[in-house]
C-alpha cells in the first residue's frame, strides 16, 4: 500500500513539476499501450526502447501502466473480439501467415486473439490518450496548481525558513 502512494504521490509531484506537457503526456500515452498490453510481448519490448530512447517521462509511463492494467483486464472481452474479427479475415490470412513465419515477429504473440486486440486498439487509441492527457496535465496546471498557490496558506509555507533552505537545496542539489 505504501507503495502505491509513493507512486501517486510522486505522480503528483511530477505534474507540479517543470516537466513539459509533451512528456507527461507521451508517457501517459506510453503507459496506455504498456497496460493494455501483455507485458511479456514484443511490443512492450518496443515501448520501453521507445522510453529509453526519446524524451518520454518514465515515471509518468508505469505509473499509468499500473493503473491502466487493472483496465485491460474489463478489456479483455472486447480485445478478444477484435483480436478474432482481424484473425478471421480472409483478405489478412495471407498477411499473417507471411508474418508468422518470419524471423521476429512471432515473438508479438499476435496469433493471440487478445494480444493482437489489444495491440490494436491500443495503439489505435494511443494519439486520442496523448492528446487528452496533454491537455489534463495544461488544465490541471493552469486551475489547481495556480489556486494553491495563491492561497494564503501556500504563501504562508513559502515565507517559513523551512521551505527556504528545502529550496536552496532543491537548486543546488536537484
Amino acid at each position: 500500500m505504501t507503495l502505491l502512494l509513493k507512486q501517486i504521490f510522486a505522480f503528483i509531484k511530477l505534474l507540479n513539476s517543470e516537466t513539459g506537457t509533451n512528456q507527461i503526456a507521451a508517457g501517459i500515452a506510453c503507459g496506455f499501450i504498456l497496460g493494455m498490453t501483455p507485458a511479456l510481448s514484443l511490443q512492450s519490448l518496443i515501448v520501453f526502447i521507445f522510453l529509453l530512447i526519446f524524451r518520454i517521462q518514465i515515471g509518468a509511463a508505469f505509473i499509468s501502466a499500473f493503473f491502466f492494467s487493472f483496465i485491460a483486464y474489463l478489456l479483455d472481452p472486447l480485445f478478444h473480439m477484435t483480436g478474432t474479427f482481424f484473425l478471421e479475415l480472409p483478405s489478412l490470412q495471407g498477411l499473417f501467415t507471411k508474418l508468422y513465419n518470419m524471423p521476429i515477429i512471432p515473438y508479438t504473440r499476435f496469433n493471440n486473439t487478445i494480444v493482437l486486440g489489444s495491440g490494436i486498439i491500443s495503439f489505435a487509441l494511443f494519439p486520442v490518450i496523448f492528446f487528452s492527457s496533454r491537455w489534463f496535465v495544461k488544465k490541471y496546471r493552469e486551475l489547481i496548481v495556480q489556486k494553491i498557490k495563491n492561497t494564503k496558506a501556500w504563501k504562508a509555507v513559502q515565507a517559513t525558513t523551512l521551505y527556504k533552505w528545502y529550496y536552496k537545496y532543491k537548486e543546488l542539489y536537484g
